[in-house]
């Protein structure tokens, strides 16, 4: 794995990874009729995902690479299968509901992780992290409360899973610090495909859109995921946790803007439980980095 020789370099290219997975969310908005394709997206997203890490494994190990997958153990299995469910609910979630309070859902991901780590792991939380996570539930609960009055309550809910499906990913790698990471990204990236495979059967339907446009999109979107992941775990290996917590906001802040951006025409904007709930989940996040702003714990893929 490369290592930044200008570490000063690590926080600009973290933060284009967190940059181009923030145009996911515009990527799903511009499919033709993405309520009706969610099987189809995840087919071609896990199979994306699936061959370009790949392909990277065996730029940077060569032919050897192959066996990491006999390395994955318990930790990569469990590792992949949340993280392949939370690709699944992450797209159900953005297609019943908006894409705010989809990745606001996933901004809670930290204090979801750290209650996984404090139930499994024996991981202990302080007042003050107890505190963070206290807020960052009462701005979820107030989110949902505006969905659950427009009646599209079950895309709360999916991002909610989707991000309990990444935390169970990180916990595990955690769990097992040898755990080879991308590989077991790669693994998720099948899931996704053999879960998805079996819905397409069962329906009937077809494995590829009939519309090109989102064949496209859907190459787009597994193609930007892969490289996000390859600059993050290249950025991220000189980065303190903190840090890391606070750039992440970059997928969030530029997500939500990107899909209201009238120029790039979808003009979606949040409402008002979503903006103060939202409001609430970033302080939490804001001030659970600055109690960890003295740790020296690295985050890195690999």
């Amino acid at each position: 794995m490369h290592k930044l020789k200008n570490e000063h370099i690590a926080i600009p290219i973290v933060l284009l990874a967190g940059t181009l997975w923030s145009f996911g969310p515009l990527v799903v908005r511009h499919m033709d009729q993405s309520n009706l394709a969610p099987w189809q997206y995840l087919f071609a997203r896990g199979i994306t995902i699936f061959v370009l890490l790949n392909v990277y494994l065996f730029l940077e190990e060569g032919l050897q690479f192959y066996k990491n997958y006999f390395k994955m153990g318990l930790s990569g299995i469990i590792g992949g299968c949340g993280l392949g469910f939370a690709m699944i609910t992450f797209i159900w979630s953005i297609t019943n509901t908006s894409a705010a309070i989809t990745l606001l859902c996933l901004a809670s991901m930290p204090f979801i992780t750290a209650l996984l780590g404090f139930l499994f792991l024996k991981e202990t939380i302080s007042q003050n992290v107890w505190v963070a996570i206290i807020v960052a539930t009462t701005g979820i609960v107030i989110m949902a409360m505006g969905d659950f009055e427009k009646g599209s309550i079950s895309g709360f809910l999916f991002g909610i899973l989707s991000s309990i499906g990444f935390s169970i990913f990180s916990v595990t790698l955690r769990w097992k610090k040898e755990t080879p990471k991308f590989t077991t990204v790669a693994f998720a990236g099948i899931v996704c495909t053999v879960v998805s495979t079996f819905f397409i059967i069962n329906s009937q339907s077809n494995f590829l859109s009939s519309s090109s446009t989102n064949q496209t999109l859907f190459a787009i979107h597994g193609t930007l995921v892969c490289l996000g992941l390859i600059l993050y775990s290249i950025g991220s290996k000189t980065i303190a946790a903190a840090e890391l917590t606070l750039l992440s906001l970059t997928e969030i802040i530029g997500g939500i803007f990107w899909v209201w951006l009238p120029l790039l025409g979808i003009n979606e904007v949040p409402s008002n439980t979503t903006v103060i709930g939202g409001f609430l989940i970033f302080l939490a996040i804001v001030y659970y980095s600055l109690l960890d702003k003295n740790s020296k714990r690295i985050i890195a893929l690999n």
